[in-house]
């Protein structure tokens, strides 16, 4: 299954979660919502890493199509806690704007490669 996904795209997978790693370290210290969806924020980028990272490995067509399905899942909640973090916290937008670009983005690749999977069955 690993010839399914570039390196060129685990490698992109792997930038998004250290960006938003960047972001947390970057944000002031002392107020709870920052820390709260902060973390939210790292635990659900670095799964998309994650995810397709073991999709690379899978064994199976509907293995691989799982784990695009969950870095899909995590690709959309990372993008609900950069809008979050931006328009409820007060986060700089030209700081979560470019993530927030690159979740749709990877939305949108992973939603094409997990059908195209699902209809190359």
């Amino acid at each position: 299954m690993s010839g399914r996904l570039p390196e060129e795209f685990r490698g992109r997978t792997k930038r998004f979660a250290a960006g938003a790693i960047r972001l947390f370290v970057g944000m002031p210290k002392g107020r709870e919502e920052l820390r709260v969806i902060g973390r939210q924020l790292l635990r659900s980028a670095t799964s998309v890493a994650a995810h397709v990272r073991e999709a690379s490995r899978a064994r199976s067509h509907e293995e691989f199509a799982s784990k695009l399905g969950g870095a899909l899942q995590e690709a959309d909640e990372s993008q609900l806690w950069l809008e979050l973090l931006r328009e409820e916290c007060g986060v700089d937008p030209d700081s979560t704007e470019p993530l927030e670009k690159e979740a749709s983005e990877l939305i949108a690749i992973l939603t094409t490669m997990i059908n195209r999977t699902k209809a190359g069955r």
